[in-house]
């Protein structure tokens, strides 16, 4: 009895070896489980690639709207820089941060002088909305796993009811494999979706940090421009008035008396 443990056990290999599955026939035994995973797989990929192109420097905070911004800054040009930010082809995250900043100094009786604060603030949005991009990737990366349990449930419910239901309490192995199959797959597939999209959202949220330290370099240079601007201002004397001639004290003529 012991000695045909290992000569039923190299048969079962062998002829696993010579029946073996294709992958596609392996993700296919996953079921409306697998096949849902794998469908959000799609979605992951579309995601991937469209981080990987917006979450760029070059794309959030283009070097030619620095230059132009700093340009206009520099002159004092204030509603051209504003009018520059909110034109729907200039649309950008540092010309976002800068034209919300504006247009709140627009608005402020105290004008430029809360020009930082109004920076800080719509700076802090901006970001948040670019981790609030994201999300999707979270999603699918807390989801994908969870979906892999469900089919493993589903496939272990499967195969106790076959076993429920055939005589005498024992099943035939073909007849176990399909739910099985649903266990087994779906939890794979679920993991080979969950680790590398966790890989990639960390990667892009490391990437974000770094672009808005960038992009506070670059906001913290023309809010230095602003700032030049109203020193000076300050600092300039004002011109000498005119002195007005003293005024005469008027005389009263009077009647001669008859």
């Amino acid at each position: 009895m012991i000695a045909s443990v290992p000569y039923s056990s190299s048969f079962v290999i062998a002829q696993a070896g010579t029946e073996g599955k294709s992958i596609l026939q392996h993700i296919a035994s996953g079921g409306p489980i697998g096949l849902l995973i794998i469908l959000i797989s799609f979605a992951a990929v579309a995601l991937v690639v469209m981080h990987s192109i917006q979450l760029r420097l070059s794309k959030l905070a283009p070097a030619e709207q620095f230059d132009r911004l700093k340009e206009l800054l520099s002159r004092r040009e204030l509603d051209n820089a504003r009018a520059f930010c909110e034109a729907p082809s200039n649309d950008s995250f540092l010309t976002r941060i800068l034209g919300s900043a504006l247009a709140r100094c627009a608005r402020s009786p105290f004008g430029l002088l809360e020009f930082r604060g109004a920076l800080e603030e719509s700076g802090k949005d901006q970001v948040a909305k670019l981790y609030r991009s994201t999300e999707g990737l979270a999603l699918i990366a807390t989801v994908s796993p969870m979906l892999g349990l469900l089919g493993t449930v589903l496939g272990m419910v499967g195969a106790f009811n076959t076993l429920g239901s055939s005589t005498g309490g024992f099943a035939k192995p073909d007849e176990l494999a399909g739910s099985i199959a649903v266990a087994l797959i779906t939890t794979v597939l679920g993991l080979v979706v969950a680790i590398p999209v966790s890989a990639c959202l960390v990667f892009f949220r490391n990437r974000i940090d770094s672009i808005s330290s960038d992009v506070s370099e670059m906001t913290e240079e023309l809010l230095g421009v602003v700032e030049s601007h109203q020193s000076n201002a300050q600092q300039r004397p004002a011109a000498p008035q005119p002195q007005q001639p003293a005024r005469q004290p008027a005389t009263v003529q009077t009647a001669p008396r008859p």
